[in-house]
């Protein structure tokens, strides 16, 4: 006999396992966690919510509960809540008052993680009762883990699929042309569009207690995986049209060009770049993140040579000593010649041959003939521009090249002297952190 009010005990057990046969049956069926969330409101009266461990919604369910459900949630602190469900992995019940109602908290589990947790709201109450809602409860939990867990796999599979695909693009392997574009269409890339391939790569984190030293560092690859996938996930947000894939040591972007007239709203590849680094600061204060960006690319069958020049970019940075930053190919100028020199000793000893007096006078005397020199041949040999850009008189610029002649035993006057001069220049750049002009 039931209390007035309350269930019978046949009546409860009848209506638990018609609810576990309907939530069972979702795990055969091609359902999502919303399925789950709808078919338990329906049956039990509830208000449902799915919300994943940073309290994202994922799937909420019961229109006639849903004040009371947003009332519920908001009635307790889940953070700590979720941390306790976290610690035992069974439901919890979180008792109501005279104006929230309680609430049931069960993790949805997949292997040895936690990738959710079911909220119901309850008017179950009434027409089951507090241990019988408890396990339909954990039962519709675990029903959301099998559907989960199946969509990860399948998204894995997916993924799988898809880095296959961004590789045989990045190295040029498919078979001919056509192959070619099957695969570059099958990712999404609209060749009516200029692209640019972005490559970025972490510099690995010395060990601890060993200045530089970075080998035999267990924690390089996790590390460096976690801030790719963090990095993914913005740049899915930021620019959902990009091509995204996870190599070994980087993380490759291939993003659509910003078109200024049209794509105010776009971030261009430099900004992408930027706004990696900016995100991994944030998240990972310790990471360096080093931007390569290839050349412009529309045709699939160049978006290997794109990539090439994008990881070139990031070795021509290293071997300058400029990791850290965010660099365009065509940007690197003439450097990318001289940087194939494999004896960065040989450039050294070029440069010292050429400049090497005029900076011991400048060293010994301040006079500012390097800077001179320097802003003359950028300004194409302009004493005019020149003479604006260092704030003095024309003939000033002149008396100081003509000294910088007689120091050096350059002629100015001679297109070779002056290819070799800033050449000379371009390599002290290149290999200084600080060049002695600025």
């Amino acid at each position: 006999m039931s209390v007035a009010g309350q269930p019978s005990v046949e009546t409860a057990l009848r209506e638990l396992v018609a609810i576990y046969h309907h939530l069972t049956g979702l795990a055969l069926q091609s359902a999502d966690v919303q399925t789950v969330a709808s078919l338990l409101a329906e049956r039990t009266g509830s208000g449902v919510a799915v919300m994943s461990p940073t309290l994202e919604v994922l799937a909420t369910a019961g229109a006639a509960s849903d004040e009371r459900t947003s009332k519920g949630i908001a009635g307790h602190r889940l953070g700590r809540v979720l941390g306790a469900v976290a610690q035992t992995r069974r439901a919890l019940r979180l008792p109501g008052t005279d104006e929230t109602p309680s609430v049931v908290v069960a993790p949805v589990v997949v292997g040895n993680e936690i990738l959710a947790y079911l909220l119901t709201v309850e008017e179950v109450t009434k027409e089951l009762g507090e241990d019988v809602s408890l396990l339909v409860t954990e039962h519709a939990a675990t029903i959301c883990g099998v559907i989960m867990g199946r969509e990860r796999v399948a998204a894995a599979a997916a993924g799988r699929v898809r880095n296959d695909l961004v590789e045989g693009l990045l190295v040029g392997h498919a078979s001919d042309r056509d192959e070619l574009h099957r695969w570059a269409q099958h990712l999404g890339y609209d060749a009516a569009h200029t692209h640019r391939v972005i490559s970025v790569e972490v510099e690995p984190a010395p060990l601890p207690g060993a200045a530089g030293e970075v080998r035999g560092n267990p924690d390089v690859q996790p590390r460096s995986r976690k801030i790719f996938d963090s990095l993914g996930e913005l740049v899915v947000r930021r620019v959902p049209d990009a091509i995204v894939a996870t190599r070994d040591s980087e993380i490759v972007i291939v993003a659509r060009e910003k078109v200024l007239s049209v794509d105010a709203a776009r971030l261009s590849p430099a900004e992408l770049g930027a706004a990696c680094q900016s995100h991994a600061g944030r998240l990972f204060p310790d990471a360096v993140l080093t931007v390569g960006i290839g050349g412009a690319c529309r045709d699939p069958s160049e978006i290997a040579r794109a990539y090439s020049q994008a990881r070139r970019t990031i070795a021509t940075m290293r071997r300058m000593g400029r990791q850290g930053q965010v660099i365009a190919f065509e940007d690197l100028g003439l450097h990318r010649l001289l940087l194939q020199v494999p004896d960065l000793n040989e450039l050294r000893s070029f440069a010292d041959e050429v400049m090497g007096p005029l900076a011991a006078h400048e060293r010994q005397h301040r006079s500012g003939y390097l800077k001179t020199l320097a802003v003359y041949l950028r300004e194409n040999g302009s004493l005019q521009r020149a003479a604006r850009r260092l704030h003095v008189h024309p003939n000033t610029v002149t008396y100081r090249l003509n000294r910088v002649e007689s120091i050096t035993g350059l002629d100015l006057d001679r297109y070779q002297d002056r290819l070799t001069a800033q050449v000379a220049l371009e390599i002290v750049d290149a290999l200084e952190d600080r060049p002695r002009w600025t």
